[in-house]
């Protein structure tokens, strides 16, 4: 401040001294006289206040020649000067702009074009951690992979490129199928930026796939500290990953460490299904009943499943049709209005060969809903009751073309898994496995075309055929003769069938298989042929003439052809 204070007087001095020496030379009216090299010259005051202005620009000028000068001197002896920066800012001006335009061609896919801009704008600035970025970007619109992937690795020389060069690595990996060494690169990557969300998804993806279920576990722990994912939602995929977890712990022989990890994914999501039930097997393999019993009815509550009454049955699985259904009482009441529930306890009492209360329970589902377990539970009650076997085929014949019921389908695809998995075979989405019917009804994989018709065509009573009497006037008795004794009729051998004796949902053993003989219709058998040995029977025709010696009629054979020139056959057309 006191320097700005200063400046302003010295510019007031100097403004008032001008003006003093400009009102002293008005009042004295004396001339300015300079005299050089033997001339005189006189100047008015006016003229000598020009004559000053013009010395001061020609003094700025030289000065400015002499400074042109001595920058020319250092320019030629190397040093940066003005000409130096000239220079530099018309480099950087076309390599900004071949830098610009490489981007637009990247952008549009122009990889050739946005090879040779990179390369110019490498030429003209030196900022290699951006034009090298350029130029791995344009290799990899060109189709260059090998160009794109060296100048990757050259990024990772600056910590300001690393991380870039670790991803564009990691991505190039993930497209020739290396999942294990994106792995590692992705793993590299998160180290330097741990907040990337992209990143975090890939890295998830990748830890996946290589069925790293601990490190996806951390990274979802990692990602809710960071805010970055509800806590109802780390909880749900957490069980998720905490669950398959615990199968290949189970699979590789640890039940200890996969009784924990079930029974902790079980207690953090009890909606799902699939660790409810690995939860009570292990229960009941410490031979805790009471706890198995507790988890599976309360995932009944929350998801009836068949998979749920399976492990249910599995608690006790010696006792009796009646008992079991006495002790799936409690279960189906958690849920008794739900059609899963419904199903079960039909199923339960077909076992207990109750079938007047199987079709109660059932109700109209097999109208309102028809799938295949439903239709299948029909034809078992239809058979159990004694009904006809049209009727019986009449159901399983609707049933080749009924829906499936619910399946684990996924909300992101719609794509239908027979078994629950943590990823969808066909999007890879994580955790979008619902169990539910599909939106589009699939026929099932031994159906045929014109198989909608099955129901129509056997779907009658099937009527025995009536053989009609003969016609005793216009068919004369022929003699008897002897003929080849009648062979025997011999019913075809029934075919066995193998059922499998278990409550519903259980595996079946191989000494739970029962077999027994389809009930079938006997109906007349056909005559046997006529052996080619044995004479055929003449028939005689009333209405032909004699012979022509006029003894006695001409037998006919109505298996053998007449000749075409016999002469009873004049006037009449072959048969």
């Amino acid at each position: 401040m006191l320097l700005s204070l200063l400046k302003i007087l010295f510019f007031f001095a100097v403004v008032l001294v001008i003006s003093l020496g400009a009102v002293h030379l008005s009042e004295t009216g004396q001339m300015l006289r300079i005299e050089y090299g033997g001339t005189e010259y006189a100047l008015t005051p006016v003229k000598a206040i020009v004559a000053l202005l013009v010395l001061m620009v020609l003094a700025w000028l030289a000065f400015k020649a002499l400074g042109l000068a001595l920058a020319f001197i250092r320019f030629l002896a190397g040093d940066e000067t003005a000409i130096d920066r000239y220079f530099a800012r018309s480099r950087e001006r076309k390599g900004y702009a071949a830098l610009g335009e490489g981007m637009l061609a990247v952008a549009s896919g122009e990889g050739k074009l946005a090879q040779d801009k990179a390369a110019k704008a490498e030429k003209y600035l030196n900022m290699p951690h951006i034009t090298n970025l350029l130029s791995a970007q344009a290799a990899e619109v060109a189709g260059d992979k090998a160009r794109a992937g060296q100048v990757y690795r050259t990024l990772l020389e600056d910590d300001r490129t690393r991380f870039v060069g670790i991803r564009g690595l990691m991505r190039q990996k993930i497209d020739e199928g290396d999942t294990a060494t994106a792995l590692l690169l992705a793993q590299k990557a998160y180290a330097l930026k741990p907040k990337h969300r992209d990143l975090q998804d890939t890295l998830l993806d990748l830890e996946m796939r290589e069925r790293d279920w601990k490190g996806a576990r951390q990274l979802l722990k990692d990602k809710r500290k960071q805010g970055e994912l509800p806590k109802d939602v780390h909880i749900r995929r957490d069980a998720v990953l905490a669950l398959q977890e615990a199968s290949e712990v189970l699979a590789e022989g640890n039940s200890i460490s996969a009784r924990e990890a079930a029974i902790s994914a079980n207690k953090a999501s009890p909606d799902l299904i699939p660790a409810a039930v690995l939860a009570a097997r292990s229960y009941v393999a410490q031979k805790d009943y009471r706890n198995a019993s507790r988890v599976l009815e309360k995932t009944w509550s929350v998801r009836p499943h068949p998979d749920v009454a399976a492990a249910y049955a599995e608690i006790v699985p010696d006792e009796t049709p009646a008992a079991r259904l006495a002790r799936f009482d409690r279960l189906i009441a958690k849920n008794p209005n739900d059609e899963e529930s419904r199903l079960l306890r039909a199923e339960l009492l077909l076992a207990a060969e109750d079938f007047p209360g199987a079709r109660r329970v059932l109700g109209d589902l097999a109208e309102k809903h028809p799938t295949v377990r439903t239709l299948s539970i029909m034809a078992a009650v239809e058979r159990g009751e004694g009904a006809d076997d049209s009727v019986v085929r009449g159901y399983l014949a609707r049933a080749l073309t009924a829906s499936r019921g619910p399946q684990w389908v996924c909300d992101k695809c719609h794509n239908v898994m027979s078994d629950w998995a943590p990823v969808c075979d066909s999007c890879g989405g994580f955790d979008t496995l619902t169990w539910r019917e599909p939106e589009s009804v699939r026929s099932v994989a031994t159906a045929t075309r014109g198989a909608e018709m099955l129901p129509l065509l056997v779907g009658a009573p099937k009527q025995e055929p009536v053989a009609p009497e003969p016609d005793m006037e216009t068919v004369a008795e022929a003699p008897v003769q002897d003929t080849a004794p009648e062979t025997p009729v011999v019913p075809p051998k029934a075919r066995r069938i193998e059922v499998a004796d278990v409550a519903p949902g259980m595996v079946p053993r191989e000494s739970d298989y029962v077999t027994f003989e389809p009930a079938r219709t006997i109906t007349t058998p056909e005559p046997a042929p006529v052996p080619a040995d044995v004479p055929a029977q003449p028939l005689i025709l009333p209405d032909e003439p004699a012979s022509p010696d006029g003894k006695e009629p001409v037998p006919v054979r109505p298996d053998v052809l007449p000749p075409e020139d016999a002469d009873w056959t004049e006037g009449k057309t072959r048969p």
